[in-house]
């Protein structure tokens, strides 16, 4: 039978959890709200529940919520749930359940990750590829004074779905192309996915080996997805994990590749029909195939995933649902919420989507025109998140002062990245988000609803600037006294409307904490 259980809710109390994509509606407890966590809407998602007063949720299994007026009702729960009530505040209650249920590994992804951009190059070249075109967004990136990082090379590299050898009619020598990247002080991440393309050598081979998720009758379940319709490694099996790491390693041993962009991974059995769901051979609950999918990358250093269930505290690259090329909603404004999100739901090490967007559709269009202001302000924005990602070269599509503005933030990112850093060494021994809510930081000083600025570590403030055309904003801060980045100094707590032009992303330190190595 499922478990159900209701909560009063406290007076002034908020709550944050469940689904990252949903982050732009948090905190909950002021309006209704209600979530399955069976959807995790194409992004990361825990079965925890954190409230401002020190309150939790947690189950191993997923359940449905509801916020309801007064009210938190827990139903459809396909496992024991877990109501604590003995702490104080959102950050006592979070390091409880880390330390309980998603204990920091001690591990912590390449540091490059963190001082530096990544490149991907999807928006760059879709679904064409090719080393030469690579090699050329590499050194594009240093002729025009940005620096070299983790450089993802995105689908449609290798032969084929579940065929991970590399395409030699778009890459006639990856190893060389490896070697030239590297030399250029480039890490290199490869895009895979856990499908595999039906009618081919492999799926045959697969198939016959018992691999890939299958009914009680024996035949291989097609499931249809981005791409087209492909056949499912079966994560159940221990033979096929290590088939699928077989695959991994070969690719680092005999390339010196350097980690992986794990995408896809959305639960199987949630989508599957009600006519099929009951036939197939995966003995995974709801979500569990996208866990056993995502512990695949906890063998490398640099593995990066969209799809999450549970596994925080792990060194994974956990990057944010596909933003839009706009400024509201699914675009820049979602940004910050679902980046604290992340960090409550044990993912500490947290990247935005890439700058500007990384919809294919949006590029595509016919009509499709570059906000320069609007790419500006998503480097702004991801600057001093945890890791920040390009894709559409800025030197492409900006010129002039946008250009510039750009290049600012990767001083930034140069000055600040050893403060990053350090605070990613923390994550990896506490399991502390890098990235912070003020009230997680400040409790109860009445910051619970600021969803547009965030607090990097404990001592600095970063307030970026979300809304088309505006050149001031209003940022909140906590008491003390804050130092800003154009000079100013800011005694609060006080509420001011500050400065912030084009050319600035507003973020301010605390008095005392130096920034300097």
């Amino acid at each position: 039978m499922a478990t159900e259980k209701k909560i009063k809710l406290l007076a002034d109390e908020y709550w944050w959890g469940g689904v990252v994509n949903d982050g732009s509606f948090m905190p909950y407890g002021n309006t209704d709200y209600s979530r399955d966590l069976r959807d995790m809407d194409e992004n990361q998602a825990s079965p925890l529940l954190l409230s401002s007063k020190g309150r939790f949720i947690w189950s191993e299994q997923p359940y449905t919520f509801t916020f309801n007026q007064d009210e938190l009702a827990i139903n459809d729960a396909d496992g024991s749930i877990i109501f604590g009530q003995e702490h104080q505040n959102l950050a006592t209650a979070f390091k409880h359940v880390s330390q309980t249920y998603f204990p920091p590994s001690g591990t912590f992804p390449d540091p490059l990750a963190f001082l530096a951009p990544q490149y991907n190059t999807w928006v760059e070249m879709f679904y064409e590829p090719t080393q030469e075109k690579v090699i050329q967004y590499a050194e594009s990136i240093l002729e025009n004074g940005f620096p070299p990082g983790v450089l993802i090379l995105d689908d449609n590299w290798m032969i084929d779905y579940g065929n991970w050898e590399f395409n030699k009619a778009r890459f006639p020598n990856p190893k060389e192309m490896i070697r030239i990247l590297h030399e250029l002080g480039f890490k290199v991440m490869l895009w895979v996915c856990p499908y595999v393309s039906p009618d081919s050598p492999m799926y045959r081979s697969l198939s016959k080996k018992g691999y890939l998720l299958q009914t009680e009758n024996g035949e291989s379940v097609i499931r249809q997805w981005w791409n087209g319709y492909s056949a499912m490694i079966d994560y159940s099996m221990e033979a096929a994990v290590e088939w699928f790491h077989e695959q991994l390693d070969y690719l680092v041993s005999s390339y010196g590749i350097d980690g992986f962009k794990f995408d896809a991974g959305e639960p199987m059995i949630s989508e599957a029909s009600d006519a099929t769901k009951h036939l197939w051979r995966n003995p995974f609950a709801n979500n569990d195939d996208c866990e056993a999918y995502a512990k695949l990358g906890t063998k490398y250093l640099l593995s990066e995933y969209r799809m999450c269930w549970k596994l925080g505290g792990q060194s994974l690259i956990q990057r944010q649902r596909d933003k839009a090329h706009q400024w509201g909603s699914k675009g820049l404004i979602d940004i910050i919420p679902n980046g604290i999100l992340q960090g409550l739901m044990g993912y500490p090490y947290n990247c935005p989507d890439m700058i500007g967007g990384g919809l294919d559709g949006d590029f595509n269009s016919a009509d499709f025109i570059l906000d320069k202001e609007l790419f500006v302000r998503y480097a702004q924005c991801s600057a001093l998140f945890p890791m920040m990602q390009f894709s559409l070269g800025p030197w492409r599509v900006l010129d002039g002062e946008y250009l510039e503005y750009c290049k600012d933030m990767m001083e930034l990112r140069k000055e600040l990245g050893h403060i990053i850093l350090e605070l990613a060494v923390e994550s990896s021994k506490t399991g502390a988000p890098i990235m912070r809510h003020l009230d997680y930081v400040f409790p109860n000083a009445g910051f619970e609803l600021i969803n547009d600025q965030f607090m990097l570590g404990d001592h600095i403030l970063v307030a970026p600037v979300l809304v088309k055309g505006q050149t001031r904003r209003y940022v909140h801060f906590p008491v003390g006294t804050w130092l800003g980045d154009d000079g100013s100094i800011v005694q609060g707590p006080t509420f001011e409307e500050v400065d912030a032009p084009i050319s600035r992303l507003p973020w301010y330190r605390e008095a005392g904490f130096s920034i300097h190595t």
